[in-house]
Parts: structure tokens; C-alpha cells; sequence
């Protein structure tokens, strides 16, 4: 599978295809919120007036994505989110508190649901082909991605938009900060790696990737694979996981340049990938990204993007840390697990 074209929305400045992540931009407290674009060089006006931030994300993304591949109408379009359109589920029951669950406009509610952005685009384009939405909390762009391999390695598409899509709001974000899952301290977005304390960084994005089976010039990457596990028991059955994925690749650890992990700053959740530093990725150069996006469901869709940029331009970006910056990552593992409970692995390659 080549990866054709990319778009992103993310807390850096990953919009329009700039050099990639030449000026890191850091974020205070313990949110990253995506900097958004213009839509209206995108978006018809009077489109954006009923359409929320997310769906406003997730169509800008996936516009400027089949914009780059040059295709007006893809053979079909999968998305993955985790939460889906929390704004307006937010709205819609804010408004039945408040109306005593009496005299409710349905907006809201008809936006909330989670295929609303895929079927944003759907209808955009007048697309009447496939469109799937996967909602499987940390698999949830894995579900996607693999779908979307499934199609072309059937024949049923020659390519396919394929993305991921997740929002922090004002009521999740207190929510989740509630539970324990954020930082109570002021951290520097940057500085994410060097806090060993409880809790991470709420993040945000909108990643799009056209996926096709017919290799071009123009391509970034080839995703040569995918694995997702669930809940493994100990470290010895995530190295076995991890080893078991590169032997199925006919791989093995010293062809990785480059291994993305997912660390996030959090003292229980990054022990596995300390353990996995020092044993089976002890010899390979490791960096990390959610200092860069922060965390949520379906970040590893911002790790694929990198990777994938990362192969194309043949640079690694500064801010991923003390690089040779003259070696030039051919082959690219990323290791990402969610809340000690969704674990998944992609290998990319040069074409």
C-alpha cells in the first residue's frame, strides 16, 4: 500500500504541507489545541456557518489531502474517532438540561454522531461510494487504516481516503482532568519528555492519507504493515508482539532507521517504552511525538503522517531530538499503546 497524498490539522503548524516541523510551536498548561486554517479558501461559507469545529477540521484535512493526490472523487472513504463530534454532543445535552428535555432543535443531535465528518465529505464531493466510520476508542484509525488496506488488497477500490479525527472540548477536557488523566502542573509542550510526573497532555487532530495499491512518484511512503493487540499481560508478550510483526515483514530490528514511540510524559504509561528502550530498541534511534500533538484516542494517525513526511523529505525534524541529521530513515517503526489497553504497530518504507 502507498501512501499518495496527506492532510493535517494538528497544535502545530502541519496545514498547507510547510517544511515539516522546522518551527515547533509549544503549548502551555496541559491542552494542545489544533491551529486551524482559513477555511473559507477551502469551504463554501454558507457550508461553515452549520458545521462545527471538528467537521470543520475533518473536511479541510481530507479537502487538502484530495487536492495533493489530484482525485475528485476517491473509491472510498473510511474515518476512524474515538469520541467523534463531542462539541455538539456537549450542545445537545447542555439544551436538555436546560429545556427540560422538551422543545429541542435536532441540529445538534444530527451532528453528534460519529459519521457526520466522513459523511461531511461524502456529500462535498456527491460521493456515493463507500463510507465507513470506525469507533473503537484506541483502535479506532487502526480499524480504519486496516479497512482501507482490506479494500485495496480486494480490488474493491484503487484508492482510498482513509483519516482520523478527535476533538478536545471544555466539558471533556474537564471530565478527563478530573479522572486523573492530565497534568496539574504548568508543563512546557516541548519539555513534555523531561516531566516524570502522573498524567499527559489532552491533544487533538484531524489526519487524512489517500491510500492506493499503484505505485507513483509522487507517493511519500509504503505502510508494508499493520498489527494492533489488546491488553497484553507484561513486556515479554509486547516484545514478542513486536518481533513476531517484523519476522511476518521478513524484518528484523536492525533494518529499523527510525522508531516512533508513543511516549506521552505520563511516569506509569511511558515504563514500557523505557523497558523497550533499553532491551529490544536499545540499538535503534527512538523519539517520541505526543510532545508535538499531545494525547488522544487516534494520535498514531499524527506518528503515520510524520513518519510518512519524514521518508518523503528524507529529514528528521530537530525538534524529535539529537539526530544524525545525515541519515536519511529509509524504514520507520511506530509503537504506540492507549491507556496500557490499545496497543498497535505500522512499519512505513521508501518506496
Amino acid at each position: 500500500m502507498y501512501i499518495r497524498a496527506t492532510g493535517n490539522i494538528s497544535p502545530q503548524n502541519t496545514f498547507g504541507h510547510p517544511p515539516l516541523l522546522t518551527e515547533p510551536v509549544d503549548h502551555s498548561g496541559n491542552r494542545l489545541a489544533c491551529i486551524e486554517p482559513d477555511y473559507k479558501t477551502l469551504i463554501d461559507v454558507k457550508l461553515i456557518r452549520r458545521m462545527s469545529r471538528i467537521i470543520r477540521m475533518g473536511v479541510a484535512a481530507a479537502t487538502e489531502c484530495l487536492q495533493e493526490a489530484g482525485i475528485t472523487m476517491p473509491d472510498a472513504i473510511v474515518t476512524g474517532t474515538a469520541y467523534g463530534c463531542l462539541d455538539d454532543t456537549g450542545s445537545f445535552l447542555t439544551r436538555m438540561v436546560e429545556f427540560k428535555e422538551s422543545l429541542l432543535t435536532p441540529t445538534a443531535f444530527i451532528q453528534s454522531t460519529h459519521n457526520t465528518i466522513g459523511a461531511q465529505v461524502g456529500l462535498m464531493l456527491q460521493c456515493n461510494n463507500y463510507n465507513n466510520v470506525f469507533v473503537h476508542r484506541g483502535f479506532s484509525f487502526e480499524s480504519a487504516l486496516l479497512d482501507a488496506m482490506m479494500l485495496l488488497k480486494e480490488d474493491d477500490a484503487k484508492n482510498v481516503l482513509v483519516g482520523a479525527i478527535d476533538e478536545i472540548t471544555n466539558i471533556s477536557h474537564t471530565i478527563l482532568n478530573r479522572m486523573g488523566l492530565y497534568k496539574q502542573d504548568s508543563t512546557s509542550s516541548l519539555n513534555l519528555f523531561q516531566s516524570h510526573s502522573k498524567g499527559t497532555l489532552a491533544g487533538e487532530g484531524a489526519s487524512f492519507f489517500v491510500l492506493t495499491n499503484e505505485h507513483d512518484a509522487a507517493d511519500y511512503a509504503k505502510l508494508d504493515g499493520l498489527h494492533t493487540f489488546y491488553k497484553p499481560v507484561d513486556a515479554d508478550e509486547i516484545k514478542n508482539q513486536i518481533n513476531g510483526f517484523l519476522q511476518k515483514h521478513a524484518v528484523t530490528i536492525e533494518d529499523i532507521d527510525l522508531v516512533i514511540t508513543g511516549q506521552n510524559g505520563d511516569a506509569t504509561a511511558d515504563k514500557i517504552y523505557k523497558e523497550l528502550g533499553s532491551t529490544i530498541f536499545n540499538s535503534r534511534r527512538t523519539v517520541g511525538y505526543k510532545n508535538l500533538c499531545g494525547e488522544y484516542p487516534t494520535s498514531s494517525a499524527f506518528a503515520l503522517w510524520m513518519a510518512a513526511n519524514i521518508i518523503k523529505s528524507g529529514n528528521t525534524p530537530a525538534i524529535l531530538g539529537n539526530i544524525n541529521e545525515q541519515s536519511k530513515p529509509r524504514r520507520i517503526l511506530i509503537y504506540n499503546h492507549y491507556q496500557h489497553i490499545h496497543h498497535s504497530l505500522f512499519l512505513v518504507s521508501a518506496c
